[in-house]
């Protein structure tokens, strides 16, 4: 499968006019086959509590209570990060009576997975090279 089958790019480029050139804007959306952001899903794992979020509720379900436990802000901070992991898809809210818990959504985390899985070959390339490169002699560096 080519990187076309896990991710599609959309541009809207706008158009410049003589002298005055206008603002360009530039919209780049990368989705996943699922449906998923996948932008989304990295800007929410680029957050260290969210990150430790995830880690804990790798364990099991758990109420969104027991999951604020260790952390040091308001249960009102926990669920607004809480938001932020379930709108990229990579957390599952719900309320059973008076309780709301929560799990990891692999759908979320399989979207990374693909989306770094796709490019991976690329970067090694590129870091073999890079490799080789670096462990040629210097020839007419003086060194």
């Amino acid at each position: 499968m080519g990187p076309e089958a896990h991710t599609t790019a959309e541009l809207e480029v706008g158009a410049t006019t003589g002298a005055a050139e206008k603002e360009k804007t530039r919209k780049v959306k990368k989705t996943h086959p699922n449906g998923l952001d996948v932008d989304r899903v990295f800007q929410a794992l680029g957050d260290a509590t969210r990150r430790a979020m995830l880690e804990r509720l790798s364990a099991g379900p758990m109420s969104v209570s027991l999951l604020a436990e260790p952390f040091k802000m308001s249960l009102a901070a926990v669920v607004q990060h809480l938001q932020v992991l379930e709108e990229a898809g990579l957390v599952k809210t719900e309320k059973l009576g008076r309780v709301r818990s929560c799990r990891v959504e692999a759908a979320g985390l399989r979207a990374a997975e693909d989306w770094l899985r796709v490019r991976r070959p690329e970067w090694d390339r590129k870091l073999d090279r890079l490799e080789e490169f670096l462990d040629k002699p210097d020839k007419g560096r003086g060194r």
